[in-house]
């Protein structure tokens, strides 16, 4: 049976999850600790993961993370570490955009829209990543939709924010990147982060 070992540190909470096959085995969500931001914690729990379910980290078959967008530092952390442990196991590896994994929170009609700063928001319609909008424009485009965005931009647009529940991100996660890997080569060579746009400077 696969074993697949997802992780997330780009939105406001890491998420670690490992799945057997179709099946979710362990989950894990780690939030910020005083000064210290989540994906600090990110190494130690895959090793407890991992050692909890008796596996090491030659079982693992697939690794899947979030890509972005998100917090800058959490998507240079996930995706260097994802890199790294596929090369160093030669094992596959996936990227999946964090625009995808909310918009699985609503069923149907959904738009994704994050705070992308510049008066823009991140935004996910009609199965694809559309870039970083105009917020007014964005604002157009929510209406009657069902609208998945952070805590800033929920009083603009409506809608959940994904920020407010406790929906298993690194379950969808896990669970997308099995999918999306039956249809991609999953090399972790083309695991890359996903700037929408550029990175602050210093």
């Amino acid at each position: 049976m696969s074993i697949t070992l997802a992780f997330d540190t780009c939105l406001d909470k890491m998420y670690v999850t490992l799945a057997e096959g179709e099946k979710i085995s362990d989950s894990r969500i780690v939030v910020n600790h005083d000064e210290k931001y989540h994906s600090a914690f990110l190494i130690s729990t895959i090793k407890d993961v991992l050692k909890s379910n008796g596996l090491k980290p030659e079982d693992v078959d697939l690794i899947a993370t979030n890509i972005g967008p998100g917090s800058f530092t959490g998507i240079r952390a996930c995706t260097t570490v994802a890199r790294v442990m596929a090369q160093q196991l030669d094992c596959k590896a996936i990227g999946v955009s964090s625009l995808e994994i909310l918009s699985k929170l609503e069923k149907e009609n959904q738009v994704v829209a994050l705070d992308a700063r510049k008066n823009k928001a991140y935004l996910y319609l009609d199965n694809e990543i559309k870039g970083a909008v105009d917020l007014e424009e964005v604002k157009e485009l929510c209406k009657s939709k069902n609208v998945i965005t952070d805590n800033k931009l929920l009083p603009l647009l409506g809608g959940i924010s994904y920020q407010e529940t406790d929906a298993p991100l690194g379950d969808i996660l896990a669970k997308l990147a099995l999918q999306k890997s039956k249809e991609d080569e999953c090399n972790w060579r083309k695991l890359k982060p996903l700037y929408i746009q550029p990175p602050p400077m210093g």
